[in-house]
């Protein structure tokens, strides 16, 4: 089932997310298959659960778009546990459409997370992969690639999307 995707000004995007303890449940499976239908409906290579409202470190991510079924990733309480080089490419989020800037990541990461059944896992991404792997990451603390920005351009995004608030498109 396709959910709603919350926008930027919804608090749960810069909260904190508690971390999952029930795992292989139904209610978890069903979850994570509805995020990446979400996710696949929005043309997305990943999403966050409080990008649907849920308060919950899980993410989903798929960079190749659905094409390739292995290069599916379900993570939940992911961490990141090892951080190489540098990467500055454009970044856009599901929850804030419309706006895409340049974003600095680091090029190669480590992130230790848990899957549906609770296993633990490392999985190590570089290039598109690294910089979706920390960013999904990130929503799970509260972190908006805004967050990323230089203060000016940041200022000029949350303005244009008051406007868009204001006339009733947002």
């Amino acid at each position: 089932m396709v959910l709603d995707i919350v926008k930027y000004g919804n608090s749960i995007l810069e909260s904190e997310c508690a971390p999952i303890s029930n795992f292989g449940t139904p209610e978890l499976r069903k979850l994570v298959d509805d995020m990446f239908e979400t996710m696949y409906a929005a043309r997305g290579v990943g999403l966050a659960a409080p990008q649907i409202n849920v308060g919950q470190q899980l993410t989903v991510i798929d960079t190749s778009s659905g094409e390739n079924p292995d290069a599916k990733l379900v993570l939940i309480n992911p961490k990141i546990v090892k951080r190489e080089g540098q990467q500055i490419g454009e970044e856009g989020c599901l929850s804030i459409p419309g706006f895409r800037e340049d974003v600095r990541r680091a090029a190669h990461v480590t992130v230790r997370a848990h899957d549906v059944e609770g296993k633990e896992f490392e999985v190590s991404g570089e290039e598109l992969l690294a910089r979706a792997l920390q960013h999904e990451i990130d929503h799970l603390h509260g972190i908006l690639f805004l967050n990323h920005l230089s203060p000016l351009k940041r200022d000029l995004i949350r303005r244009k999307i008051k406007k868009l608030q204001k006339a009733g498109e947002w």
